[in-house]
C-alpha cells in the first residue's frame, strides 16, 4: 500500500468542506494539486470515493468506509508529530562498565528520570570490552567506560575523575605498617578478568612498579572480587567509589602506596558514524553538568 497521508488529508478535507476548491484553500494547496491527490488515492484503491453531483461531491459507500479510518490515521500522525515537537520520550540503550553501571549511573539516571519521567532506559552492564562491542554492533546508543579508548569507529569524551586504590580486609597483615612494593607483589591478588577497565588500569598504573603479581583469582564481577576480599582470600585494586560502603563500615581499608599515582578518568563513548539521539544528548549534557560540579568542588 502506497497511499500517502497527504492524499488522505485531501480526501478528509473534501468531505469536510464539500468540494475540491474549498479543500484546496483550507490546506493551502492549488486546486489542481488537490484534484490530483484525490485522483491518485482513488487510482491506488481502485474505487471512486465520491459521487459527483453537479458541482458538489458526496461520499459514496467506498468513501464512507474509508472516512473514519482515514481520520483515525491522520489523528495518530498529528499526535506523533506533536510528541516530537514537545520532545519525544526517550528509549535510550546505554552500555556501561561495571563500576560506572553499579555505582555512578543509577544516581545519574535518577536525576534524568526526575526531570523527564516519560523517558525509559535500557542499561547493559559489562566490562569495557563488552561496552565497545555493543556500540560497534549498534546494540547500544551510548556507552560509559573506565579506560581510555582509541578506536577509529568510536568517539570518546572525557568524563569524571576516579581514584584507584589497593584495598584489603581491615585486619589484613599488610595494613599493620607501610607495605613495600615487594610485599604487595608477593601478596595473593584477586582481580577482575582481562578486558575490564579496572584490570587495564591496574596493569598500566601499578604492575610496572611491582614487576610482577601473585594472581590468585580472576573473577568476572566486582561483587565477586569484594566478597573474596571480605573472606580474607587476598588483596585487590579497584575504584574507591566501588568500596565506599565497605570503607565506611570499616570492613575494608586502603593500603597506602608509596608515591604511585592511581588516578584515572571515566569516558563517554559512541559510534563515530552515528548522530546522537535527543535522549543520548540529554544524558551527555547531564554528564557534563556532573563533571563541571566535580571540577568546581575539586
Amino acid at each position: 500500500m502506497k497511499m500517502t497521508l497527504r492524499e488522505l488529508e485531501v480526501f478528509c478535507a473534501i468531505n469536510r468542506t464539500g468540494g475540491v476548491t474549498a479543500a484546496a484553500a483550507a490546506l493551502g494547496l492549488s486546486q489542481s494539486a488537490a484534484s490530483g491527490a484525490l485522483a491518485e488515492l482513488e487510482r491506488r484503491l481502485g474505487v471512486t470515493l465520491f459521487d459527483r453531483i453537479g458541482r458538489r461531491v458526496v461520499l459514496n459507500e467506498h468513501g464512507r468506509f474509508l472516512l473514519p479510518r482515514a481520520e483515525e490515521l491522520l489523528a495518530q500522525a498529528e499526535t506523533l508529530e506533536a510528541s516530537y515537537d514537545a520532545g519525544a520520550p526517550s528509549r535510550l540503550r546505554i552500555a556501561a562498565s561495571l563500576t560506572i553501571g553499579n555505582f555512578v549511573l543509577p544516581a545519574l539516571l535518577g536525576e534524568l528520570m526526575q526531570a523527564r519521567p516519560e523517558d525509559r532506559y535500557e542499561v547493559a552492564i559489562g566490562n569495557s570490552q563488552h561496552v565497545v562491542e555493543l556500540l560497534l554492533d549498534s546494540r547500544a546508543d551510548i556507552g560509559l567506560i573506565e579506560a581510555p579508548l582509541t578506536h577509529r569507529q568510536l568517539v570518546s569524551e572525557r568524563w569524571l575523575a576516579d581514584e584507584m586504590v589497593v584495598f584489603a580486609r581491615a585486619d589484613h597483615p599488610l595494613l599493620a605498617g607501610e607495605a613495600s612494593l615487594a610485599a604487595l607483589a608477593a601478596a595473593p591478588w584477586i582481580m577482575r578478568e582481562a578486558g575490564s577497565g579496572v584490570r587495564q588500569m591496574l596493569e598500566a598504573m601499578l604492575l610496572p612498579h611491582l614487576g610482577g603479581m601473585n594472581l590468585l583469582l580472576e573473577l568476572g564481577s566486582g561483587e565477586a572480587v569484594r566478597e573474596a576480599v571480605r573472606l580474607g582470600l587476598g588483596i585487590s585494586c579497584g575504584s574507591r567509589r566501588s568500596i565506599a560502603r565497605e570503607l565506611a563500615r570499616d570492613e575494608f581499608a586502603v593500603i597506602p602506596l608509596p608515591d604511585i599515582a592511581m588516578q584515572r578518568r571515566f569516558y563517554l563513548v559512541w559510534h563515530a558514524e552515528k548522530r546522537l539521539t535527543a535522549g543520548a544528548e540529554r544524558l551527555r549534557a547531564a554528564c557534563h553538568r556532573w563533571l563541571q560540579q566535580e571540577e568546581r568542588n575539586a
